[in-house]
């Protein structure tokens, strides 16, 4: 109905009742009963005669992502940029495409659309490719991540009798375990794809080589980044309508993007940390650049991509400890003694008991500790060997023995090393 119509007002009602409709769903399902207990411990709180049952219902599988691959797609009908689907079980296929329907990417419809009409035939180089990633993507997930998870889960359950040298490694290791899980999965997704002849974007390009929050958006889940850019900040008014709304305007969308990931106020005020690091990124730029040029750092590039790169790391550590915990109030907990016990740590660097005490709360003795470090050191040596580059990319120009021994010594690593405790995925839950 909004490609037959051509005129704007009816085009636009079509496009809101389909928006409501398909957003309402999300709302029910993942919504509804977060902020109908907020709404009844303010009603108790004020002493209103106010109270609804939670609803007892099961999330649908990715809900959240093919809800925004629905809207993405009625959207561009409406701008144009895309013919609106007749074929149901093709329009179907578009959002419940079984790779990435789990934990995206979040495709567009002009991107994928088009790709199931066109024929499919097979071509071992695409399919070994796409095992590689598929591999690649496995190790990430196997022997990093769910290695990491258990030791961080030990520390963000269990807060109240840790010190500060707990949290700083947990939130540390969370920041590798939730990159290997998420763009794991994305390894996955896009390499089974590719195995059958599709092609998806791609999702993570090496966020943690950012030299600045913007950057690290640029570089971090890009199909979530760029859909809230294109069909949220831009629509609200983005930087067109002076400082303070495009302040504004970046708060909001980062506030809605922490609660897309989940129906908790740790979620939300992730999103708003991130917010308020880009707005205060802005704010700051002429004099930052100013600090530059009189402390004359700028004739040391690789001196200040360092430092850069360390600040936008420390930044989103600390926004990465209020994602992950329980609460908000376990949240501050440990965001408030992160330096707590750290000068004892410092007189007793060399007391190998005291240390071994330490990494014992950790439930792991120093080899298990030392151990997922190494494949993290790992992973960044051969991040930082092919760049943006694919895995194939990287080694196309390889004798085929040193490109196989590469496979054999990952899948090596996954039988040896590999966690196989069924942990799921962590943007299942979203």
């Amino acid at each position: 109905m909004i490609e037959q119509n051509k005129e704007k007002n009816r085009k636009k009602f079509y496009l809101i009742v389909s928006i409501i409709s398909t957003a309402a769903i999300l709302f029910i399902f993942k919504y509804f009963n977060f902020f109908n207990a907020n709404f009844n411990a303010l009603s108790e709180f004020l002493h209103w005669n106010y109270s609804l049952t939670a609803l007892k219902i099961i999330l649908p599988i990715g809900l959240s992502f093919h809800t925004f691959q629905s809207l993405s797609y009625v959207i561009e009908v409406y701008r144009g940029k895309q013919k609106a689907e007749r074929n149901l079980i093709t329009y179907s296929l578009y959002v419940m495409f079984f790779p990435q329907l789990v934990a995206g990417p979040i495709e567009r419809p002009q991107n994928l659309l088009h790709q199931f009409y066109e024929s499919h035939v097979f071509d071992y180089q695409r399919f070994a490719d796409g095992l590689g990633l598929m591999l690649w993507g496995f190790f990430k997930k196997i022997v990093i991540a769910d290695n990491a998870a258990g030791l961080v889960n030990v520390v963000y359950d269990n807060p109240a009798n840790l010190t500060g040298i707990h949290f700083i490694l947990a939130t540390v290791l969370f920041a590798f375990q939730i990159y290997c899980d998420f763009s794991g999965y994305s390894d996955i997704a896009i390499g089974s794809a590719k195995t059958l002849g599709f092609d998806l974007m791609k999702n993570f390009d090496r966020p943690y080589s950012a030299k600045s929050i913007a950057e690290f958006w640029r570089r971090w889940h890009i199909s979530l980044s760029t859909w809230f850019m294109d069909y949220v900040y831009i629509p609200v008014g983005g930087n067109r309508l002076g400082k303070f709304k495009t302040y504004r305007n970046l708060l909001i969308v980062f506030m809605v993007s922490g609660l897309w990931h989940g129906a908790n106020w740790t979620f939300v005020l992730w999103g708003a940390l991130h917010g308020a690091y880009l707005i205060i990124g802005k704010m700051t730029e002429s004099v930052r650049r100013v600090v530059v040029n009189l402390t004359r750092i700028n004739r040391f590039p690789n001196v200040l991509d360092f430092m850069r790169m360390s600040a936008v790391f420390l930044l989103v550590n600390i926004a990465w400890i209020f994602f992950r915990a329980n609460s908000i109030g376990d949240g501050w907990l440990i965001f408030t003694n992160l330096t707590t016990g750290l000068p004892e740590l410092a007189l007793n660097l060399t007391n190998l008991d005291y240390l071994k005490n330490i990494l014992g709360k950790f439930g792991v003795g120093p080899r298990g500790f030392s151990q997922i470090w190494i494949f993290i050191i790992l992973m960044i040596i051969i991040y930082r060997y092919k760049g943006s580059r694919n895995i194939r990319q990287a080694l196309a120009d390889k004798p085929t023995l040193i490109r196989r021994g590469f496979y054999y010594f990952l899948i090596l690593l996954i039988l040896f090393f590999g966690n196989f405790g069924e942990l799921p995925f962590i943007y299942f839950q979203f």
